[in-house]
């Protein structure tokens, strides 16, 4: 797999939460974070996700904030 996001983060999923139309994805990275990531049903159902595989989380944004109190 060749893509251009720099920002690419491996973990496996913790768990997955189909819903009518989006499925939540947690990944749990190495360290023990976890990052969560809303698909489509549809994509989950076609990459045949399934819970302990390992996958790729890829973040690929224009802007990235940063806030504070």
């Amino acid at each position: 797999m060749k893509i251009s996001a720099r920002n690419q983060l491996v973990g496996k999923i913790r768990s997955i939460s189909p819903g009518a139309v989006n499925t939540e994805i947690v990944v749990e990275l190495a360290g023990g974070q976890t990052i969560t990531s809303v698909i489509t049903k549809a994509s989950a159902e076609r990459l045949k996700l399934q819970p302990g595989q390992k996958v790729y989380v890829i973040i690929k944004a224009s802007n990235v904030m940063i806030g504070v109190d």
